[in-house]
């Protein structure tokens, strides 16, 4: 079995596969105070209840692969690899990982590990040209060349960041349930709001990835565009662009540098 750690700002997400079959997957929050004992423990609470694992907290663990944008969670996951998987081989993806996806930016050591693990998905599952849109505590674009390449992206808050702005900032306003509402024009403020949310984001969508395809190929109709992330489903039935859905677009990325890197060991 191999162990897969996405750990974001908000949330993190764990996956295991059994060969290239993801067959189990947790969502818990990211808390940069745990330090690796605490993790551990969690780890244990989670993984124990998977009858393909064993009791001890390495089990039926062949591989562990991590990416992080959170730089004190990655250092407190490398002592548990350390200290509780001693004997596993772990690949934590930083840079000197080989992902087999070449970084034309101005500064490859800048892009979040994540969205390269995701262009590794990308490429692998559908080929270039292509486009991830990750609903996450950010909404990024990241652009993938016909030729495999990471060109660069696009930055943007996240839904949860604009409803919380929208809760602080608005003397009238309040925190609001993510549902889509019952039409676009609300009857109420509640809805009012979701309906901004809902049908904002899916607008913010198409808009970018419409002026993404046209720099990023002659003909915008071979552009793949993939959503992933938490809360791509918000935004996948008004989204006029989005041509596939992956929830595991990371953890897939995460088991394909972990096989190319062991591999080269």
């Amino acid at each position: 079995m191999l162990l897969t750690i996405d750990v974001g700002n908000t949330h993190t997400v764990l996956g295991l596969f059994d060969g290239e079959e993801i067959v189990e997957h947790w969502r818990i929050s990211t808390d940069a105070r745990r330090t690796a004992d605490e993790l551990a423990v969690l780890l244990q609470g989670l993984m124990g209840m998977h009858p393909l694992l064993g009791v001890e907290l390495s089990d039926g663990i062949e591989g562990i692969a991590i990416c992080a944008t959170v730089p004190s969670v990655l250092h407190e996951l490398r002592e548990v690899t350390r200290r509780y998987y001693g004997d596993v081989p772990a690949v934590l993806v930083e840079p000197g990982i080989k992902t087999g996806v070449p970084i034309l930016m101005d500064n490859p050591k800048e892009v979040g590990a994540d969205r390269i693990i995701n262009a590794v998905a990308a490429v692998d599952l559908y080929g270039g040209p292509a486009i991830v849109v990750d609903f996450g505590t950010a909404t990024t674009f990241d652009a993938v060349s016909a030729r495999g390449e990471y060109v660069g992206g696009v930055i943007s808050p996240g839904i949860e960041i604009s409803v919380e702005a929208l809760g602080v900032k608005g003397a009238q306003l309040r925190k609001i349930e993510l549902a889509r509402p019952r039409s676009v024009i609300g009857k109420n403020t509640v809805e009012a709001m979701q309906s901004g949310i809902v049908y904002g984001f899916a607008g913010q969508v198409d808009g970018v990835v419409a002026r993404m395809k046209k720099e990023l190929a002659g003909d915008p109709d071979d552009v793949t565009v993939i959503a992933t992330g938490g809360l791509a489903p918000m935004v996948l039935g008004e989204s006029s662009v989005i041509d596939e859905h992956e929830p595991w677009l990371t953890l897939i990325g995460l088991r394909l540098v972990y096989e190319r890197n062991v591999a080269r060991r």
